[in-house]
């Protein structure tokens, strides 16, 4: 069994699919790698893949929107077709068996885009009140439950 694992950016929105009464979200993610050639200069090099997820769970597919961070794995599924010049082509697709969001795209000043719904600050302040300070308690420190 060959498992592919990938941590990148999508290229654009997902898009839902029917194909023969099944479910498939189909995407893209992009993975940059920075490195130095032969001279030292530092270049960057982007692998796009194709993915493909065949599920009847398509209720992330909102959440996978153009930016968004996620980590992929599965099995490559090579296709082969015909050019319109008459020759066979391949293209390699990763066959989705897991996704994870892991997070939205920072602009240049790293800042989340605005449009992400972050918790509050009111109600960020409201938790760190409820947790004692260190002067607050009465226990000994040295006295460890276990």
């Amino acid at each position: 069994m060959i498992k592919l694992q990938v941590i990148g950016n999508l290229g654009k929105d997902a898009i839902v699919n029917n194909v023969n009464g099944k479910n498939v979200i189909n995407f893209t993610v992009a993975h940059t790698e920075r490195f130095k050639d032969a001279q030292g200069v530092q270049k960057d090099r982007t692998t796009w893949v194709d993915c493909a997820y065949w599920t009847d769970r398509t209720a992330i597919a909102p959440y996978l929107k153009k930016g968004t961070q996620v980590y992929v794995e599965g099995t490559p599924d090579i296709r082969t077709y015909q050019t319109q010049d008459g020759r066979q082509g391949a293209s390699l697709t990763l066959r989705i068996a897991n996704v994870q969001l892991l997070g939205s795209r920072t602009n240049e000043a790293g800042v989340a885009p605005s449009n992400t719904n972050y918790q509050s600050a009111p109600a960020a302040a409201q938790i760190s009140q409820s947790v004692p300070n260190a002067s607050d308690l009465t226990e000994p420190i040295d006295d460890l439950p276990f």
